[in-house]
């Protein structure tokens, strides 16, 4: 197994937030993380990326106990966090330079990249003259630029509208295949889910344990308009259930 999330339990004073949780993600396999609003899937993203540790259990990653590490994973947030006085390349190379790497270095690594992100012509633009979806490309290509074993996605389209977060996953799914990264994103959209994944695991409310799994029998390469309905009917009666 690429990741295993050993019997996870976090809390803070007075307030239980993952009990239990127990899950694991083979090599190149996408998985989902879905559950209700609150139910702490952010925190189950910071404890498996290091950044918490957990109150029990553990945190492995190709058999090693990586728990409380954060050199496994690469971490993309919710929002794209590009700094403006930055341009579209020294964004991308941030991670790079903070973890030592030379900047000309740096640069080397991530121009491939623009390409096949779809941000060729803009290495040396600044980030207010990207579109969205072309910022959240630009985010996800500074996480992978760092070439870790484990990339995290938290709602990386979240804030996108409908048209633009659905060319997103469409173009997501397509760099997935290419690349062949591991990959567990969060998500509140059962059918972004369904759509990604191989496999989608269900939290239960608050304090979150793994109430089910939901594998997604869906031919790949996946289209937009696919019918996806068998697979969301069952994540959607998991959560509600």
């Amino acid at each position: 197994m690429k990741l295993r999330v050993d019997a996870v339990t976090k809390g803070y004073p007075g307030l239980a937030v993952l009990d239990d949780v127990v899950f694991d993600v083979a090599p190149g396999e996408f998985v989902s993380v879905i559950g209700p609003s609150g139910c702490g899937k952010s925190t189950l993203f910071d404890v498996i990326a290091g950044l918490e540790r957990p109150d029990a259990g553990r945190v492995l990653v190709d058999g090693a106990d990586a728990t409380g590490h954060v050199e496994h994973a690469a971490y993309m947030p919710q929002r794209d966090l590009l700094f403006p006085w930055r341009t579209v390349l020294d964004n991308t190379t941030l991670g790079l330079e903070v973890a030592g790497v030379r900047r000309r270095e740096a640069r080397a690594r991530a121009q491939p990249l623009f390409a096949p992100f779809g941000l060729a012509g803009f290495e040396h633009a600044r980030p207010d003259a990207l579109s969205g979806g072309m910022r959240q490309r630009a985010a996800l290509l500074r996480t992978v630029v760092q070439e870790r074993s484990l990339l995290l996605l938290d709602e990386p389209f979240g804030a996108l509208d409908s048209l633009t977060r659905s060319e997103m996953q469409a173009w997501l799914a397509g760099v997935w295949a290419q690349y062949g990264w591991t990959v567990l994103l969060v998500t509140h959209d059962i059918r972004e889910a369904v759509f990604l994944s191989d496999r989608v695991v269900v939290l239960t409310p608050r304090p979150a344990t793994v109430r089910t799994q939901v594998h997604v029998d869906l031919p790949r390469p996946r289209s937009t308009g696919i019918a996806l309905t068998e697979s969301e009917e069952k994540v959607h009666a998991a959560l509600t259930g």
